[in-house]
């Protein structure tokens, strides 16, 4: 077991500290402000640049992540690095006691997942999962709701994503839209990646976070750019408990801000979960419109290292969400939507689904599949189930 004492400021690795990787530096760049973490080291494929570095002082830098570790000798190691090397780089650290907050989707398939968890466990050095919306503290209170039945009994949750990306957005890294590369599992897809928060903030809520919640799995996958993986599809999810339905595009006709809805007998609960904002609606009471705090997950991590609070992402809390991903990974490849299906905007250098808006909305609302929906398309939807 680790057994390593820990006093303030923790020092920290980033590997991958570019595109989302920027986040993560301006975070520890933040704690690092307010004394709780300090970087010592980054790990990329080329150094950080004094002005990319911009007050987080000198710390050590290599493209070799092991070295790297073993030379500074971190507490904590925050991996933000394409998803299919998710599963290595977090045994490597592991193997030195070096603590993980480690980026969703924790890995490309359920056996990954499992090999990363499992070999993570036995070093006894523990793991968050960068689900950030999971550290939103209206995720409790709408689990207290529930359980003091201000909806009634819930007959299902849903969830809704329209994003736009660009086609740049698919050429910014070589494993950016693909289902597989040289021969590895990646799965890139809308339900998986940008918009896996959906997902696993709706199973959350339904309080079937395990693997072993998830009884059945239904996906429909599709694409309008011209990508292997999917960037408009849908899923739902039953579990012991509860049905889920999450639908999401990257093809949006106007973007907005994703949610999940809580459906009950006598009430519903919308969730914007990246601007911990809720809407409470329920018979016998006006609506009732809440802002939430939220809790870092790497500032979580290091509490948890330094004073014992409880870990609010642990992989076993994410099985479910990686059952999901497992069912995605195996269903048959997304299809592509025919070329009157969508349009491109000239100004923006996007593809737009046109009704998808509309659909994405539907689907959350009744918990239907998009070919239950009678999108103009269904024909051509594959429905897998796992």
């Amino acid at each position: 077991m680790n057994t390593r004492t820990f006093t303030f400021p923790v020092p920290v690795v980033l590997a991958g500290a570019r595109g989302h990787g920027r986040w993560h530096l301006n975070n520890i760049r933040r704690l690092q402000d307010e004394g709780l973490v300090r970087l010592a080291g980054v790990c990329e494929l080329s150094p950080l640049t004094e002005e990319e570095l911009g007050g987080l002082g000198s710390p050590e830098q290599s493209g070799d992540f092991g070295a790297l570790l073993d030379s500074v000798r971190p507490a904590i190691a925050v991996i933000c690095t394409p998803i299919p090397t998710h599963t290595d780089l977090a045994l490597i650290a592991a193997e030195r006691g070096v603590h993980l907050l480690l980026e969703k989707p924790p890995a490309p398939s359920y056996e990954e997942f499992r090999r990363m968890a499992d070999g993570v466990a036995s070093t006894g050095v523990v793991c968050q999962i960068g689900f950030q919306s999971l550290g939103s503290h209206a995720v409790p209170a709408i689990r207290e709701l529930i359980a003091q039945g201000a909806l009634g009994a819930v007959t299902g949750i849903g969830g809704a994503g329209a994003w736009a990306r660009d086609e740049a957005y698919y050429r910014r890294a070589p494993w950016a839209g693909k289902r597989r590369r040289n021969g590895v599992d990646v799965v890139d897809g809308v339900l998986t990646n940008p918009l896996a928060h959906a997902v696993a903030t709706a199973l959350a809520l339904a309080g079937s976070t395990r693997a072993e919640d998830v009884t059945a799995i239904e996906t429909e996958l599709l694409r309008a750019n011209d990508i292997e993986s999917d960037d408009t599809s849908c899923v739902r999810v039953d579990t012991a408990t509860s049905r889920i339905t999450v639908a999401a595009t990257l093809c949006a006709e106007r973007p907005g801000e994703p949610y999940v809805v809580v459906h009950g007998t006598s009430g519903r609960i919308t969730f914007w979960y990246k601007q911990d904002r809720v809407l409470v609606q329920r018979s016998g009471h006006g609506p009732q419109e809440i802002e939430y705090g939220r809790t870092d997950l790497l500032e979580n991590l290091v509490a948890h290292l330094t004073d014992g609070t409880e870990l609010l992402v642990t992989p076993e809390s994410t099985g479910a969400f990686m059952k999901v991903v497992e069912a995605i990974r195996q269903a048959p490849d997304p299809v592509a939507l025919p070329e009157e299906a969508w349009e491109l905007l000239p100004g923006e250098n996007r593809r737009v689904v046109r009704g998808i808006d509309a659909l994405v909305a539907a689907a959350a609302e009744t918990l239907a599949l998009y070919s239950e929906l009678g999108a103009p398309w269904s024909a051509l939807n594959e429905v897998s189930t796992r």
